[in-house]
């Protein structure tokens, strides 16, 4: 099969499902993806899960990872600490269509989601020991775990499809839009625009040995690219622009943007930003 090199250029984290992510520069993978992605979710009093596609103000907050903790800010609030070691109440919470085991981060946390958004909410953490998987209809043979992610355990995209993008938005003299809009965890660079539609896997070369990533499915796109990640706007770009070039007859004509991957190799091992990378095409 033909390999292509390339490079991991940018890696993210979003520790809050649907909240801003965190721009690293190493991560360890583990069996959900990258740790603390997507461990935590906001949810209504029924545990319902809460995304930017009911609420585009959750793009205001913005987690920041500490040793010990994680800090929650949001315009207008004081910064919220969530230790990493503690849970209170064992609860249940819906993503999707799994309904799946969870901690609940008690009442400090629920009250300054609820003055933040004016709705009662709760934060909860998922449960470590529950297993949900990828659908099998896409990942085959391989058991994909999932924390709070849509399905998938890792999201990839490349410098060049977003590049391409922005340079049709500026064509239509609209404002160029950040890669953080579709809140991938890895960015390669080196591929052409969209290459990474036609990856069947990716090897990075981190330092205790190879990480086996199989790309399984385009990333269909909703509202959420819309969301101004700044100030939690919504309009109709780059959805329109996208809706132009990108339906993928593999996801019945969807809209997508990267592709969703599940790991093959390399649990336990850390991703660095400027790892080379060995990608192999999908014919």
């Amino acid at each position: 099969m033909e390999e292509i090199a390339c490079k991991l250029v940018q890696i993210y984290v979003h520790p809050v499902k649907s909240c801003a992510g965190i721009a690293v520069n190493e991560a360890l993978l583990i069996e959900t993806g990258l740790e603390l992605d997507r461990a935590w979710m906001v949810v209504d009093e029924a545990g319902e899960m809460l995304t930017q596609r009911d609420e585009p103000r959750l793009a205001l907050v913005r987690p920041s990872l500490r040793a010990a903790d994680m800090v929650l800010r949001a315009p207008g609030m004081l910064a919220l600490h969530i230790s990493l070691d503690t849970v209170e109440s064992a609860t249940r919470a819906r993503v999707w269509d799994d309904e799946v085991r969870a901690y609940d981060m008690g009442p400090l946390a629920a009250q300054w989601l609820s003055d933040l958004l004016g709705r009662r909410l709760r934060l909860v953490r998922f449960d470590p020991d529950q297993k949900r998987l990828s659908s099998r209809q896409w990942t085959g043979e391989v058991e994909a775990e999932n924390a709070f992610s849509d399905g998938y355990p890792i999201l990839v995209t490349s410098s060049a499809s977003l590049a391409d993008l922005n340079r049709r938005l500026a064509a239509k003299g609209v404002e160029p839009v950040t890669m953080e809009r579709f809140r991938p965890n890895l960015v390669l660079d080196g591929i052409e625009a969209f290459d990474e539609d036609n990856l069947a896997e990716i090897e990075v070369a981190a330092d205790d040995g190879p990480v086996r990533l199989r790309l399984v499915k385009p990333c269909v796109r909703c509202t959420v690219p819309n969301v101004d990640p700044h100030t939690a706007a919504t309009g109709h770009e780059p959805g329109d622009t996208l809706a132009t070039f990108r339906a993928d007859p593999r996801v019945g004509g969807g809209v997508t943007f990267g592709m969703n991957a599940v790991v093959l190799e390399g649990i336990d091992r850390v991703l660095r930003a400027g790892q080379p990378v060995r990608a192999r095409w999908n014919f």
